[in-house]
């Protein structure tokens, strides 16, 4: 796909923005409605299931560790003329600490998000302006 094949697809059909909620369940509720997205998008299944990873690990991340609101873009972009999708989360910022507790988490279970987005992501990064923060990733699709 050119550049101008690309730009020729109305910006609807490249990009969706989600709400994240911070409730239970967000996570899951979140993964199928960007499943439908990418379906739609006709991405090969191996690249959609990266998308889907990298998705749950930065949605997980900004209801964990930051404050509401969340919102979740995912858009259909070209990297170095290869199609990726973009997947952005931004909040308002890290969340206070919160007090210690007898249960910390298993640090076997914990820790690991950025580095699965890392490790399949083409290009990521992090913005941060006034009063709100983004994680962003790339994904090749194609």
């Amino acid at each position: 796909m050119t550049v101008a094949q690309f730009e020729a697809v109305p910006l609807q059909a490249r990009e969706q923005v989600f709400p994240l909620p911070h409730a239970p369940g967000a996570v899951s509720a979140v993964r199928r409605r960007v499943r439908a997205v990418l379906g739609g998008w006709n991405l090969p299944s191996e690249a959609a299931e990266d998308v889907l990873l990298v998705v749950s690990e930065l949605v997980t991340n900004a209801l964990v560790h930051a404050v509401a609101p969340a919102t979740l873009r995912l858009g259909r972009v070209l990297v170095g003329g290869r199609k990726a999708v973009r997947v952005e989360v931004t909040d308002r910022g890290p969340a206070r600490p919160a007090e210690p507790t007898a249960c910390a988490p298993d640090p076997d279970e914990h820790g690991r998000g950025l580095g699965i987005v890392n490790a399949l992501s083409a290009r990521c990064g992090e913005r941060s302006c006034p009063g709100e923060t983004g994680r962003w990733a790339e994904v090749l699709t194609g």
